[in-house]
């Protein structure tokens, strides 16, 4: 099965042009850069939905607590850091 999991876009970290942009998303204080041209509306502060490193879209900031949650109690997380207990998603400095 193929998950999207939310994060929240600390900063942008690459702009190429209008379209290609790469930002720095926390998941749960996990860290990952992130391609966002999906997402061209995107900022820091916002959350986003990611799925094989790619932002896909935009989501309010109860639905993706809400999400992260589910995965992390049915364990759809550990690979995003197998070596680490996830914090939730809000303790990334929101």
């Amino acid at each position: 099965m193929c998950l999207a999991i939310p994060g929240k876009l600390e900063a942008i970290t690459a702009q190429l042009d209008d379209v290609f942009r790469m930002g720095r998303v926390s998941f749960g204080g996990i860290i990952k850069e992130v391609n966002l041209s999906m997402t061209p509306e995107a900022k820091p502060g916002d959350y986003v939905l990611v799925h094989v490193g790619v932002a896909l879209q935009i989501v309010d900031e109860a639905e993706a607590l809400e999400t992260f949650q589910y995965l992390q109690q049915i364990g759809e997380l550990e690979e995003l850091h197998p070596d680490q207990p996830i914090d939730r998603l809000k303790s990334s400095g929101s």
